[in-house]
């Protein structure tokens, strides 16, 4: 059974950064893991991924330059750098991964930027 728990979520003020960390287990066909965010009344919104056979990270229009999506040093766990943070980045934020072409989904952290 394949189980996604993401952490790292806080409360920063604009221009300060945030590290995000997502951990997988009982995935053995994992295609892509990544991050989605979601703000109060908007639809779920990409942030990055990354795709297991070529390491190819790609990012959300919102997030580019700012975010960077990286392997941590433990097997299927990533790590999103959040810097430059802005008040529009305040979201849940979730962690998914594609496993044999199944989507699972952590239980998301908070990151709210406010002065």
């Amino acid at each position: 059974q394949v189980k996604v728990v993401d952490s790292g979520g806080g409360l920063v003020q604009p221009g300060e950064s945030l590290r995000l960390s997502c951990t997988v287990s009982g995935g053995t066909k994992i295609i892509n893991m990544g991050w989605h965010r979601q703000a109060p009344g908007k639809e779920r919104e990409f942030v990055a991924n990354i795709r297991s056979s070529t390491d190819f990270v790609a990012y959300g229009e919102s997030v580019r330059g700012r975010f960077t999506l990286s392997r941590g040093n433990v097997k299927n766990t990533i790590t999103l750098q959040m810097n430059s943070l802005k008040t529009e980045d305040t979201a849940v934020y979730y962690c998914n991964v594609n496993n044999d072409d199944k989507d699972y989904w952590g239980q998301g952290t908070q990151v709210t930027v406010s002065s």
